[in-house]
């Protein structure tokens, strides 16, 4: 398949699926390997970004997915102007924190840290598509395990949970020291 075939079906490919499609997947619909592919989608993505286009292309996570560009935000947000608007509360972002970090972490486990019940957090960010259910524990009870979603990665910017922000061990003892204060729990000295 010569080279603009190729990237002609890799456009109605992406166009068609909405959501991203793995590398190998594309690879084998136009038969060649991974690393080619690649290649050839980084060059559609160049050009894109080139050219006055309103898309491009996005990685996520080995993956590969047609975009909106982000300069064509404001315009869009004209034409959905009267849709209804989701916030995420500060528990519901405290939680969704708590699972990126750790998971895959069942609902157990976010309370542990949080304090605090999480249904409600943990039902929201389901429903806005940010968390899955990952399965289930094999322990008593078999409580569900939750991870983020491709969703997550696109709305926060990243193309894997590697390129979280890391907090380093000095900002994690100020944090607990100052959550320990804040509680009123003695630090032993």
């Amino acid at each position: 398949m010569e080279r603009e075939k190729q990237e002609a079906v890799l456009e109605a490919a992406l166009f068609t699926m909405g959501d991203s499609v793995e590398i190998g997947r594309l690879a084998e619909l136009i038969e060649e390997d991974k690393e080619v592919t690649r290649a050839i989608l980084y060059e559609m993505r160049d050009k894109m970004s080139e050219s006055c286009r309103g898309i491009t292309l996005v990685e996520l996570d080995n993956a590969f997915q047609m975009c909106s560009k982000t300069e064509m935000y404001e315009y869009l947000i004209q034409l959905t102007k009267n849709r209804a608007q989701y916030t995420l509360s500060d528990s519901a972002l405290e939680t969704l924190s708590i699972i990126a970090y750790k998971q895959p972490v069942t609902k157990a486990e976010i309370e542990r840290v949080r304090g605090v019940n999480c249904d409600h957090a943990v039902n929201r960010l389901v429903a806005f598509d940010l968390v899955k259910e990952l399965g289930r524990l094999d322990a008593p009870g078999r409580p569900l395990l939750f991870g983020t979603t491709e969703e997550f990665l696109r709305r926060f910017g990243v193309r894997s949970l590697e390129e979280l922000p890391r907090i380093s061990t000095v900002q994690m003892e100020e944090f607990k020291e100052q959550a320990q204060q804040e509680a009123g729990i003695q630090i032993p000295v």
